[in-house]
């Protein structure tokens, strides 16, 4: 008998109809979204259900049919499931790993070469229909990359993938990381503090959690360089985004570069649409075409395998 899987929101990997995730299985029910309300209701009698960055609250997961086995997540972090309701109904999570670490490394250097270019400012010039940066000389700030010192907060895929290209590009790197390590390879590990205090360019890559919840919040932006620009492709709560908008508005800092941010989408009157100091994407840095299809190979052998009994990618105690 076909084990039954549940996709409960396609339409966060899929907006453009190129993946097909009906060959997961004999029997997969995929729902474009869904609501709190229609979670429980529609993962009725699955064995897989699959997520995307879709809050599953310790209310909901104990509610969840017996039935229930594995949860993929189908994205790197997993702070959105509640690891332990699931550890009590014997539910296995599974995350994918590494799937977009070069695509989101490149969105983190898009930012930084655009902040250092006042592309931001520029293309709005161009709306307005202000030619000046053409009929004067260069009327806005614009700087090099090479010999400014990158700060990295983290030490995984994404970061690595990151520093390589740093590097390359002439970079000084500082990295402060969960576990000490010792100076290669032009990389210099030490304290928040001090890639807070020293970076030209500071940009995160950890994950979130209860400890990392707000990790850059009014003290530590007030530790950064005046000159200096925070980049954030990982979570958006990194960041005390009220923090953040204040300082940027004060011109504390030089400006930011948001892939992520505490709420999204932000409200409509966010003053972060409006700065000329600040780059926003929409959470864009997994979504290459490339990346979507690393994606589903990847949730394809988390089913297979944990269907072979043989589970792999798992974040939780259980396993079974």
């Amino acid at each position: 008998m076909a084990m039954k899987i549940v996709v409960l929101n396609e339409e966060k990997m899929n907006y453009d109809h190129l993946l097909d995730f009906h060959q997961l299985g004999d029997d997969v029910v995929v729902f474009q979204h869904s609501s709190e309300e229609e979670i429980c209701e529609r993962v009725q009698g699955a064995t897989i259900v699959i997520t995307k960055e879709l809050v599953l609250s310790e209310k909901m997961v104990e509610a969840f049919d017996d039935s229930i086995k594995l949860i993929i997540e189908a994205g790197t972090g997993y702070n959105n499931i509640p690891l332990d309701a699931c550890n009590k109904k014997g539910i296995t999570v599974c995350n994918i790993p590494a799937y977009s670490s070069q695509r989101v490394a490149q969105t983190a250097i898009m930012l930084m070469l655009n902040l250092a270019s006042s592309m931001q400012m520029q293309l709005r010039m161009l709306e307005r229909k202000d030619h000046s940066n053409f009929t004067q000389h260069l009327m806005v700030n614009h700087i090099e990359l090479n010999d400014k010192v990158l700060g990295v907060v983290g030490y995984g895929h994404i970061a690595k993938e990151t520093i390589k290209i740093a590097l390359a590009m002439g970079m000084k790197v500082v990295v402060t990381a969960r576990t000490p390590r010792e100076d290669h390879d032009g990389i210099h590990f030490t304290s928040l503090e001090e890639v807070l205090k020293t970076s030209d360019f500071i940009s995160l890559h950890c994950p979130l959690n209860k400890e990392t919840y707000h990790l850059i919040g009014a003290s530590q932006l007030a530790l950064m360089k005046p000159t200096a620009y925070l980049i954030n492709t990982a979570r958006g709560a990194l960041i005390d985004e009220q923090a953040l908008i204040k300082v940027l508005q004060n011109k504390m800092i030089a400006g930011a570069g948001l892939d992520v941010l505490e709420k999204e989408p932000p409200l409509d009157n966010s003053p972060l649409y409006d700065m000329e100091n600040v780059i926003i994407t929409p959470h864009m840095g997994w979504k290459g075409k490339e990346t979507r299809e690393r994606l589903y190979q990847i949730i394809k052998s988390n089913v297979d395998h944990y269907l072979a009994g043989d589970p792999i990618n798992v974040v939780n105690g259980t396993s079974r």
